[in-house]
Parts: structure tokens; C-alpha cells; sequence
């Protein structure tokens, strides 16, 4: 990876860990991360909502250096949307960062690449950075079109958006194929459609955009495979699902550099 931009490792819980549950692994990732794992690496954890609210007073009273995480939020402010989450709610949480398109989220709900963009523009206006997720599914990477799916899905999120807001960006690339399925695309597979990413961003922002933004790998992430991961140039980091459910864990990704160079 570069070493201008600053690594980032997400943990992206699911629907796992209810808030007390939450507080205790929380607590354990700090203790077991050092001043200069944070120093080094950006930590983000992404707890269901209804974890929020202790997550947010428990970094906010122990001073901790983890930055807190949505899974997910709604492309308008208010409205007759029962059981949604507006991205300004989020935001009055001190929520830093929300991923937004998840494959989940696509495949499972039918979410579509407008509404995706749609909340990108809504979770940059208030204030937050969004981690937006593409990726292809395992008949689309068969037949060839894996690079037109994740370019397009790429394109029509950052559409309009400002080089400012592009270079605030994160975007997450996860094969739908290697999500809890242990199965991981190689290093290098996933370092080619990274660099195809970086491209794009580079074609629909700018140069220095496409070299600012933040670029992670996910899928079946393990503390076993950080490490070459890592070593790819254009892999800043990590969308981690499964994994950052277990703190011990989560740690040693965190910590990949101890293990990597």
C-alpha cells in the first residue's frame, strides 16, 4: 500500500452482539491494541443500531481511539420511512463512519446503485465518511464482467460528488462469492481489481482524488491472510465481517504490520 494514505481496518458486526455484548468486546479490543497500532492504523467498528448509543458513550468516556461505525443509514433525513435510520440521527451519535452498499444490502434488499449513490451524497452531507462496497457475484465473475460491474457501481456513486468528498472516500471492494464462505479472491486478484477501482475513481474524480481515496479488501478477512494482503500496492486496508466479532482476533488484523514487512 501507499505509504501516504493511512490504513484503515473496519469491523463490520452484523447482526451479531446485542449492546451488552458489545461493550465487553469493545473494552477487550482496546486493551489488547497499543498507542502505536492506533498511531499506525485507522480503526473503525460498525455495530447494529441499537449498539450505538453505548458504543458512542464508552469511546467518548474511556477516550478511546476506536471510531464508530453504522452499517447502514437511509438516503433522507426524515420521513415516512418506518425502520430506517436517518443519516442526521447518526450523526448526533459522533457516528464517523456508515458503509453504505453492502452486498447485502444490494443482493438481500434490492438496494440499487442510485439509491446506493443516494446515500453516499446523504451521509457525506452530514459530516460522516462513507465506506462504499462493490463487488461482483460468483456467476458475474465467471463470465468475465467483473470489471464492468464494480467500474459501473463505482461511477454511479461518485457521480457529482465534489473531488473534496471523493478524497474523503472509502470504498470497500468484497466478491459477494468470498463473503462468509471462507474463501478469499488471492492477493493479487484482489490487488488487479483495486487497481481497476483506483482507475475509475481517478477517470470520474481526478488524479489526486483517485490517489487520495482509501481503498479496502473484504471478504472472509483473516489474521492468517492480512499480511499479503496488505502487501499490495493499492490495498489500504480491510472490510472485516466474521473476524472482528472475535476481539482477539480483530487484533492481530489490526496488527498486521508486525507480521507483514
Amino acid at each position: 500500500m501507499s505509504s501516504n494514505r493511512q490504513p484503515i481496518v473496519s469491523g463490520n458486526w452484523k447482526m451479531n452482539n446485542n449492546h451488552f455484548e458489545a461493550i465487553q468486546s469493545v473494552q477487550k479490543l482496546a486493551y489488547l491494541l497499543q498507542k502505536d497500532d492506533f498511531d499506525a492504523v485507522e480503526v473503525t467498528v460498525h455495530p447494529p443500531f441499537t449498539d450505538l448509543r453505548s458504543m458512542q458513550t464508552l469511546i467518548d468516556a474511556d477516550q478511546l481511539r476506536l471510531k464508530l461505525g453504522a452499517q447502514n443509514c437511509h438516503s433522507e433525513d426524515k420521513g415516512a420511512f418506518t425502520g430506517e435510520v436517518s443519516p442526521l440521527f447518526l450523526s448526533k451519535l459522533g457516528v464517523q463512519y456508515v458503509i453504505v452498499g453492502h452486498s447485502e444490502r444490494r443482493e438481500l434488499f434490492g438496494e440499487t446503485d442510485e439509491f446506493v449513490a443516494a446515500k453516499v451524497a446523504a451521509v457525506l452531507k452530514h459530516g460522516m465518511i462513507p465506506i462504499l462496497c462493490v463487488g461482483e457475484t460468483l456467476a458475474e465473475r465467471e463470465s468475465g464482467s467483473t470489471l464492468d460491474k464494480v467500474k459501473r457501481q463505482v461511477r454511479i456513486a461518485l457521480d457529482k460528488r465534489s473531488n473534496e468528498h471523493v478524497k474523503s472516500m472509502v470504498i470497500a471492494y468484497e466478491p459477494i462469492w468470498a463473503i462468509g464462505t471462507g474463501k478469499n479472491a488471492s492477493p493479487a486478484d484482489a490487488q488487479d481489481v483495486i487497481a481497476a477501482i483506483r482507475e475509475e475513481v481517478a477517470s470520474v474524480a481526478s488524479g489526486p482524488a483517485a490517489q487520495a481515496i482509501r481503498l479496502q479488501y473484504g471478504g472472509s478477512v483473516k489474521a492468517g491472510t492480512i499480511a499479503e494482503i496488505m502487501r499490495q500496492p493499492d490495498i489500504d486496508g480491510v472490510l472485516v465481517g466474521g473476524a472482528s466479532l472475535d476481539p482477539t482476533e480483530f487484533a492481530r488484523i489490526v496488527q498486521y504490520r508486525r507480521h507483514a514487512f
